[in-house]
């Protein structure tokens, strides 16, 4: 991780991706700070010219191998995380969409450590960041008004 993203200057804008497919969403455990060892959606930082969409839709396929379209915005999700001394240590500002599969099986990446495919049940035996839950009752809700089967 490169110093510039741990204790920034300003928070770091990044997007994130529910992919639904078979009634399951994809999740990604990552290995790396913050929110190690938990299980998450994929997502990443934006680059420069690159709409929240197509980082989103980059992102998924960069770090575990799925294609996917996007159904639209869910919310964004904010996580800070302070040190002992109570300085910022990490800050994301995340736009999280909701998408619907196209291919790929998901694979684990630079980031994750494992990937799987959940259902609603299973979600609740796994260590998941603490805005996962409430995230995905909304992208749930969203992918069904769309007429993804979940």
């Amino acid at each position: 991780m490169t110093r510039s993203r741990i204790y920034p200057q300003r928070p770091l804008l990044a997007a994130s991706l529910a992919v639904f497919r078979d009634n399951r969403v994809l999740l990604a455990q990552r290995f790396v700070p913050p929110l190690e060892n938990r299980f998450t959606l994929p997502g990443g930082l934006v680059e420069v010219g690159e709409t929240l969409e197509q980082a989103a839709l980059r992102e998924m396929m960069e770090e575990v191998g799925v294609t996917s379209r996007i159904l639209g915005f869910n919310r964004h999700v904010e996580v800070i995380e302070r040190d002992a001394q109570d300085v910022v240590k990490h800050h994301y500002v995340i736009a999280s969409f909701v998408g619907a599969w196209v291919a790929g099986e998901g694979v684990i990446g630079p980031e994750a450590q494992a990937v799987v495919w959940v259902d609603r049940n299973e979600l609740l035996r796994l260590p998941v960041t603490d805005h996962l839950p409430p995230l995905l009752d909304a992208a749930w809700e969203i992918a069904e008004a769309h007429g993804v089967p979940c």
